[in-house]
């Protein structure tokens, strides 16, 4: 029979129990029943136990309850039916702090998956890693930036970088540097960020690694720009004048010869000749400078890139049929490869063209004394998923301790050069948010790399 109340049944039970006691002294005290007492005696047992364990029946809901908060499982829902009141009260919390750590949990994944999708997202490379190099997260920025689908200890980027593994293992809470990489074709200079902290007696380093070399070439060539600014125009204001001043005293010493050649001796005139050659040579070397100084302007005067798409198979046909005469009387070998061919580029054509011939006319005169002189023109992707144009030949090279400057105004190793070609080069490519580099092996191999 089942009872509506705990209370009723519990009290029911005991009567019984206390009947069949006293139905067991009863039965001892005939002492002719045995067999009778001995079922009796195992009843009252037998009612004992079901007593017992209807009562640790609300020892096990608790039991179970607390188990499902230990293991973290919300998924149970308690059903306590027809023993009461209390019991129907007991029931409803339960189920009330099971829906309110359900409620709990779900947030708290909400914000890891949240937290996960902005760690991913983010352009900024994240890692976090133990002192001994365990790698626990690794962002997608990261397995972009290191080209690793997986990383599960910072030693195995050694490849990647020596340098910036013992970097990595080396950083304090707090502490930030700057590491130069050459990757391939890619020059990098990664800024890192380090900062230490404590989870579950876990010491975890988060380093934020950023490669800033787009805007440390964007800053170096605004500063560059003011510079020569500056100095253009100041060399203008003090140079015109004289250039004009000397172009006048020239005309009036002429006139003033012309007119007085019979009042002045032999030695008058060899001085007059002399100061109207110092006026000349003024002249001449203030023109210069001021040729040289209209020059530089031009670093500072690109016009805005006419962005436009095309095939760079069709660029390459252009720059070859303009440069094929000069290529072949210096008895140059010209090899072109496009991978693939279909690759097109959005930018300025002309003055992609201008640089690249530029780079063109630098290696032919870097191959003046080379045997089998090599110029190899290819285009393709890199394997961070960016164009590449590569200009490399087989000439006397460049050697390191120059190559960190070639790209710097003013600086050229040619005995007539300007120092400007590859400086327009660069601020040509940095307008389309691009990056120019440059690699040699003297004597051996010399590439520019122009990157989209």
């Amino acid at each position: 029979m089942v009872y509506k109340s705990f209370r009723i049944n519990f009290i029911i039970r005991i009567i019984v129990l206390s009947a069949t006691i006293f139905l067991l002294f009863y039965l001892i005290a005939k002492k002719s029943l045995y067999f009778t007492a001995s079922l009796t005696f195992i009843a009252i047992i037998y009612q004992i136990y079901e007593i017992i364990k209807y009562v640790e029946k609300t020892n096990r809901l608790l039991k179970n309850f607390l188990e499902s908060i230990r293991y973290s499982d919300f998924t149970r829902n308690f059903q306590v039916q027809g023993l009461g009141s209390s019991f129907d009260k007991l029931q409803e919390s339960f189920n009330a702090v099971i829906t309110d750590f359900q409620k709990i949990r779900a947030e708290k994944e909400e914000h890891y998956f949240y937290l996960q999708t902005v760690i991913q997202h983010i352009g900024i490379s994240l890692i976090a890693f133990h002192r001994d190099g365990k790698v626990e997260m690794i962002n997608n920025a990261s397995k972009k930036l290191f080209q690793v689908s997986n990383l599960k200890k910072i030693q195995d980027l050694s490849g990647f970088s020596e340098e910036l593994v013992n970097c990595l293992l080396s950083l304090k809470h707090g502490e930030n540097t700057l590491v130069k990489v050459i990757d391939n074709e890619d020059i990098l200079k990664l800024a890192i960020y380090a900062t230490e902290f404590k989870i579950n007696n876990r010491q975890v380093i988060l380093v934020s690694i950023k490669n800033i070399q787009y805007e440390l070439e964007e800053q170096e060539i605004e500063s560059w720009q003011k510079l020569i600014r500056v100095l253009t125009h100041e060399i203008m204001n003090s140079i015109t004048p004289i250039s004009s001043l000397s172009t006048t005293l020239t005309t009036i010493l002429d006139d003033f010869g012309e007119n007085n050649t019979n009042k002045f001796q032999d030695e008058d005139l060899e001085t007059l000749n002399e100061v109207k050659l110092a006026l000349e040579t003024i002249h001449k070397r203030s023109s210069g400078l001021l040729h040289f100084v209209d020059t530089y302007r031009n670093l500072t005067k690109i016009p805005k890139p006419n962005f436009g798409i095309f095939q760079i198979e069709k660029l390459f046909d252009n720059i070859h049929r303009l440069m094929e005469e000069e290529i072949k009387r210096k008895g140059i070998k010209c090899e072109i490869s496009i991978n693939p061919q279909s690759l097109e580029l959005s930018a300025d054509e002309q003055l992609l063209e201008q640089v690249l011939i530029n780079l063109i006319k630098n290696s032919i005169h870097a191959l003046e004394h080379t045997t089998d002189p090599k110029i190899e023109l290819k285009a393709f992707m890199n394997k961070r998923g960016r164009i590449s144009i590569q200009i490399s030949d087989n000439g006397q090279g460049i050697i390191k301790e120059v190559l960190d400057k070639v790209f710097i105004p003013f600086f050229t190793t040619k005995p007539k050069g300007s120092g400007i070609g590859l400086s327009l080069s660069k601020q040509i490519l940095r307008l389309h948010g691009g990056t120019i580099t440059a690699q040699s092996i003297p004597n051996e191999k010399t590439s520019f790399t122009l990157t989209f």
